[in-house]
C-alpha cells in the first residue's frame, strides 16, 4: 500500500496551435491524479468555444475517475459550443467506454493530423469570437 504513495505523479504537457489546446497525459489518471487534472482541465474550457485535444496515448491506467473527469470535461465543452477529441490506440479503453455506454459520447481517433489541429467545426455561435 505504501508504494502507491511513493509513485510519480503523472505528467501532462499543455500546448496551444492555433486556437486547439492538446493535453497529453502520461502515467496514471485515477482517483488520486483525478482532482488536480479536472483543476486544470476546468481553466482550459472556462472560456467559449474551448477546442481542446486530450493525447490519452502515454496513460498506462484509467479508471472510473478517469472517466469521471473526461465526461466532465465533455460536458463543460459541449456547454461552452466547444469541441474535444480523444487520441487512443488502446483497446482495452476503447472496450470500457463501450461497455460504460461513453463510446459515442467522445470524438475518438487514433492520431491527430496535423493538419486538423486548429480546424475545429465548432458552432456557429462561436464564429467571430476570441
Amino acid at each position: 500500500m505504501s508504494q502507491n504513495h511513493l509513485r510519480p505523479a503523472p505528467s501532462r504537457t499543455v500546448r496551444t496551435v492555433a486556437g486547439t489546446t492538446t493535453v497529453t497525459l502520461h502515467g496514471e489518471l485515477d482517483l488520486r491524479t483525478a482532482i488536480p487534472l479536472t483543476v486544470q482541465l476546468d481553466t482550459l474550457t472556462s472560456g467559449p468555444c474551448p477546442d481542446l485535444v486530450l493525447d490519452l496515448r502515454p496513460l498506462s491506467f484509467i479508471d472510473c475517475a478517469g472517466l469521471r473527469v473526461l465526461c466532465r470535461t465533455r460536458n463543460r465543452v459541449r456547454a461552452r459550443h466547444g469541441r474535444l477529441r480523444l487520441i487512443t490506440t488502446d483497446d482495452g479503453f476503447l472496450r470500457i467506454l463501450r461497455a460504460a455506454g461513453l463510446r459515442d459520447a467522445f470524438e475518438i481517433h487514433s492520431a491527430l493530423p496535423a493538419a486538423e489541429v486548429g480546424t475545429a467545426s465548432v458552432d456557429a455561435s462561436c464564429v467571430g469570437m476570441g
